[in-house]
């Protein structure tokens, strides 16, 4: 019987990727690197440390990875605080609230960092509905390694076995996998060149996993 759900933050709860994105995009121009597309869209879901300890190794970059992780993080708070679209994805509020009313114990489960998870949550009021929030930066593997989801799950006091994780990219839903965790990949129009072959059911709008929807496919 389902009990919990992990969500993850980015893509599935807001779409901060954009802003991401510039913000990536401004740091590499700090270091003077080029990035393809090809190589960023492999860093998706994965910790910002993780991420530029990598750039350093691909590109021989003299600075420290934590050098990189703060100018990065310097820019997403500027537009963070300056970019007035950004808004709650369309339905996820409902899902949440339809979840709570239900019972189910809610954890977020995201590899950003817990100061960006933290300004997401009071921006939008989301606290009173989560039991526990967990930042993939914080932990010793990043996404695609399955800790991330097994803290989780213990986070909300249930075997994985009685849990869902909701995710949008190729590396959460490896995570999910591998901690054998029951995942729904939510392939929105802000995905792009993920591989949902790692999710037990893919959905494009929230309503297709409503308590009651979620519940009967479960059972």
């Amino acid at each position: 019987m389902l009990k919990a759900v992990l969500f993850d933050m980015d893509g599935v709860i807001v779409d901060t990727e954009p802003l991401h994105r510039k913000a990536y995009y401004k740091m590499f121009d700090d270091m003077n690197i080029e990035v393809s597309e090809e190589l960023f869209t492999s860093f998706t879901g994965q910790a910002t440390l993780n991420i530029c300890e990598k750039l350093c190794d691909i590109f021989k970059i003299s600075s420290a990875p934590h050098d990189l992780v703060r100018s990065k993080r310097k820019h997403f708070k500027y537009l963070f605080e300056n970019d007035k679209s950004l808004q709650l994805l369309d339905g996820v509020l409902e899902l949440i609230q339809d979840y709570v009313a239900n019972g189910l114990t809610l954890v977020l489960a995201s590899s950003a960092s817990m100061p960006n998870i933290d300004r997401i949550f009071e921006r939008f009021s989301l606290n009173q509905y989560f039991v526990a929030k967990l930042s993939g930066a914080d932990l010793k593997a990043s996404k695609p390694h399955p800790e991330i989801f097994i803290k989780a799950a213990q986070a909300a006091g249930f075997d994985r076995s009685e849990c869902i994780v909701i995710e949008d990219s190729t590396n959460g839903m490896k995570a999910a996998n591998s901690a054998g965790i029951f995942c729904v990949g939510y392939k929105s129009e802000h995905s792009v060149n993920q591989d949902y072959s790692f999710a037990n059911i893919t959905i494009q709008t929230f309503d297709e996993i409503s308590f009651s929807k979620i519940s009967a496919h479960l059972n």
